[in-house]
């Protein structure tokens, strides 16, 4: 049974692989994904980058934002328990590494998210606009700023 830090070290890497998809980090993202779950087996990496495509293409083919939104939750949980199983597998000294790979992946992702984004807008006057987790604003209305 996986205590608090690996069951939130799972979470944020389920979190993680879905900001990552279809982002510019991408590419590098997959690559350091898959050589921590194969853990230095070339099957195991193989069969990781498999899935990883599998998510991102689940993620980029939502027809509608609500659909998107429900892809990137399954995506999320799916991941969530591959990390989960995948810390429960290994020794503890294995583990500890793991929950640091994962958390460097979460840190690497810097909140960023994928999809989600506004276009095609119009704004008419003041405006307050945020995206991204972890996000900061100081937000000044008028000449006072």
């Amino acid at each position: 049974m996986l205590d608090e830090v690996m069951t939130a070290a799972a979470a944020a890497g389920g979190t993680a692989v879905v900001e990552a998809a279809g982002s510019d980090l991408w590419a590098w993202f997959r690559t350091r994904c898959a050589r921590l779950v194969g853990r230095g087996d070339p099957g195991r990496e193989g069969e990781a980058l498999e899935r990883l495509d599998r998510t991102a293409v689940a993620l980029a083919a939502g027809a509608d934002e609500g659909e998107r939104e429900w892809q990137r939750e399954v995506q999320a949980r799916l991941w969530r328990g591959e990390f989960a199983a995948l810390l429960e597998s290994v020794a503890a000294a294995e583990r500890d590494e793991l929950v640091a790979g994962l958390d460097a992946l979460r840190a690497r992702t810097g909140g960023q998210e994928s999809g989600g984004a506004v276009s095609g807008n119009t704004f008419r006057g003041p405006v307050a606009f945020q995206t991204g987790a972890h996000s900061t604003q100081d937000i000044h209305f008028g000449t006072a700023g």
